[in-house]
């Protein structure tokens, strides 16, 4: 954790080895299955749009670790650590995945990685569990709940690795929950309600977080409370609330997009006159 002079948080940036070793792997892999398909003509499979989406979701992962954003949140304020967890958790696997749709996913590990690592049957296994609908928001809403506990909050502002460990969680529970609505390879685990069903399901448990959040009485969290420096000014309840108000809106920014994406072809063909429907489908 960077030990801060409370003057001068906003000057701080660090650099996590890890962090930037695994950003580096990702698109030294992602470049090469981009390429790759795109030399075999399928544009289609691989327009530039992926880029964009693929330079977002590394940016929304790893800017918030290695930023003045990831010292602020450790000292200072819980609402910039909120805003962390939920570019970590939320924005990166979102765009990350849907960067990777398709046949590109398939190229992302060169076959003879590929290969070996598909006949793993325990992996097999376990991927067919956790990758469950169900299993996944259950695992999500684990992950999200156990972490928000005060004490295993503040426990890790003072543990760097359970602190790693946490935001590895939450990476992990937002690929998980946004495999299910990208559905990325293409399995068809659930259909257009269901997705939209699990959608609702994951912004109601989001919710029932952040309010805890915005209409709790007093500071939850020990750490935070404690802070004399007070950024923004910003009393503990205050940012306390300002948290849970950056969570919701991520996920009303998320997850309704998500809803319309998923909602559009509907709307389209309501909106089309009949005549033209009958044509459609004569």
């Amino acid at each position: 954790m960077p030990n801060l002079p409370s003057a001068a948080p906003h000057l701080t940036w660090t650099m996590e080895p890890a962090v930037i070793a695994a950003a580096a792997v990702a698109t030294v892999l992602f470049v090469r299955a981009f390429a790759e398909l795109r030399r075999r003509g399928r544009t289609d499979h691989a327009p530039w749009s992926r880029l964009v989406f693929f330079a977002g979701g590394i940016a929304a992962g790893v800017l918030p670790l290695v930023s003045p954003l990831d010292a602020i949140a450790d000292r200072y304020l819980l609402c910039a650590h909120m805003l962390e967890h939920v570019l970590i958790g939320d924005a990166a696997p979102a765009l990350l995945l849907l960067a990777l749709r398709g046949p590109l996913l398939y190229f992302l590990l060169p076959a003879p990685v590929l290969a070996p690592v598909a006949r793993l049957k325990p992996l097999k296994r376990l991927l067919g569990v956790v990758l469950r609908p169900w299993v996944s928001v259950l695992l999500w809403a684990i992950a999200y709940g156990a972490w928000h506990i005060p004490a295993a909050y503040d426990y890790t502002l003072t543990h760097g690795t359970v602190h790693d460990t946490e935001h590895a969680c939450f990476f992990a529970g937002g690929l998980l929950i946004w495999t299910q609505l990208i559905d990325p390879d293409r399995r068809g685990r659930l259909t257009v309600a269901g997705r939209l069903t699990l959608a609702a399901v994951v912004f109601g448990l989001g919710t029932l977080l952040s309010d805890v959040l915005v209409f709790s009485l007093h500071p939850l969290y020990a750490s935070y409370a404690a802070q004399p420096d007070r950024l923004l000014g910003l009393s503990p309840l205050e940012d306390q609330r300002l948290a849970g108000l950056v969570m919701i809106a991520e996920q009303l920014v998320s997850l309704g997009t998500c809803f319309f994406v998923l909602l559009r072809p509907s709307l389209r063909r309501a909106h089309q006159p009949a005549g033209r429907i009958r044509e459609r489908t004569a």
